[in-house]
């Protein structure tokens, strides 16, 4: 079961031109496109399924700047001022609440990663403070464990992905962008060795420029182009509970489970320290650049061959303009959610805090994740096709930075002044 989105009326027709074209109905794309709609550039989003029906909804809804890699921080500092003015630029609730975000450890090694982590980010000027287990008691009472310690950072918030990108693409509408549904985009077009425009199932658009914000897919669209993403999926199943009186509205993060508000009055909640990882021909391929995290994370991973394994194999991988693609075969990406994991998690849960001892789940789900090797996304151009912007690879943190993550897009097509420094997500870094 994938969970409730916002419903959206989009286009049934799409236009023979525009100056940018989107592929991708997911949030950074719809981002991208409000910030181009409001600075008067014509844009057309292209989705082949349903606005944000992947990763979009289906993420935690964290808006964290916590545990977030240096270089990934101002990125994430932007979205926050974002977010916090985010439902009256789009005139209508995205969920936004600056609640909080803390970690907890329950060993000594683990409590060591969070304070190397607040050493390193020192210079940043975050209102990240470490914690005591009396501290985490009072911020987040009714609890049994007597933690190692923790990490707590009240600017930290959350936002609600059922909501937020419906509401963005609504006020992206309303500024004159073309959102199109249920249409995939073919390949790219290309005259004189630059982008000139898409071709969709539909017919062609031609465009000046072109966004990739395709998500788990962006990988499998670049290598019929000959152009290489490492990217490798993750699939992270979730719970959500009936409305339910917890001890916080702070989100917990602990190394088995974690959970958070949400705004049916219940709690969305997973196995922080599992998640599974499907076999795919792409881990014979680009395998060996993940040493380094399989190094570090191989005890979070469920590594297995399944249905996604085969599902995957089974989608080519080269096609003619002709034929139909990958994109037309599977609209959205819906994993089967692990409720094992689920289970692990509720169970970890009521064990640190018996209040959950009266959840009930009202619905389970579970998306897919494209991971890069240093687990920082792509935002830029791709120099061996002038006109073409990526925007993917996001390893689970894009709904949080979508904001300026999506910003960031939009001034690299329009060529504005960056937001924020784009050197950490350049793509040559990966290729």
């Amino acid at each position: 079961m994938s969970p409730r989105i916002d419903p959206v009326n989009t286009s049934t027709m799409i236009p023979t031109q525009s100056t940018v074209v989107i592929i991708g109905g997911g949030i950074i794309g719809l981002v991208a496109a409000l910030n181009l709609a409001e600075r008067n550039i014509p844009v057309v989003v292209i989705e082949k399924g349903k606005l944000a029906a992947e990763q979009s909804s289906r993420n935690l809804g964290w808006v964290r700047k916590t545990s977030r890699l240096p270089e990934d921080i101002p990125l994430a500092q932007a979205a926050d001022r974002l977010w916090a003015t985010m439902a009256e630029r789009v005139d209508s609730d995205v969920g936004y609440r600056q609640a909080g975000i803390m970690f907890v450890a329950r060993q000594a090694d683990q409590m060591a990663m969070h304070e190397r982590w607040f050493e390193h980010v020192k210079h940043l000027q975050l209102d990240s403070a470490l914690l005591s287990s009396a501290e985490i008691a009072r911020r987040v009472p009714g609890g049994n464990c007597a933690w190692a310690g923790g990490i707590f950072t009240p600017s930290d918030g959350r936002a609600e992905p059922t909501k937020a990108a419906s509401a963005i693409a609504k006020a992206a509408q309303r500024l004159g962008a073309v959102i199109v549904e249920n249409c995939a985009v073919r390949s790219l077009v290309t005259s004189g060795g630059r982008i000139s425009g898409v071709l969709t199932e539909r017919g062609e658009i031609k465009c000046e420029q072109v966004l990739l914000a395709a998500g788990a897919w962006s990988r499998r669209f670049l290598i019929n182009h000959h152009i290489a993403l490492p990217t490798l999926p993750l699939i992270c199943s979730v719970l959500q509970t009936k409305p339910l009186e917890g001890p916080t509205d702070i989100a917990v993060g602990a190394p088995d489970f974690s959970f958070r508000r949400h705004h049916t009055g219940g709690f969305i909640v997973t196995q922080r320290g599992a998640l599974d990882a499907p076999l795919t021909l792409d881990h014979m391929l680009i395998g060996l650049r993940y040493r380094q995290q399989l190094k570090q994370g191989r005890g979070n991973l469920r590594i297995g061959f399944g249905r996604y394994s085969f599902q995957d194999l089974r989608l080519a991988r080269h096609w003619k303009e002709n034929q139909r693609t990958p994109f037309e075969q599977i609209r959205t990406l819906d994993p089967q959610a692990n409720s094992g994991l689920n289970q692990e998690a509720l169970k970890n849960l009521i064990e640190a805090w018996p209040a959950f001892k009266a959840a009930q789940i009202a619905q389970q789900w579970a998306g897919v994740i494209d991971v890069t090797p240093d687990s920082n996304p792509v935002i830029g151009s791709v120099t061996s096709l002038p006109g073409l912007v990526l925007a993917t690879g996001f390893s689970g943190h894009g709904f949080g930075t979508s904001p300026a993550a999506g910003q960031l897009a939009a001034d690299i097509l329009s060529g504005q002044s960056p937001l924020v420094d784009p050197a950490p997500y350049r793509y040559e870094r990966l290729s």
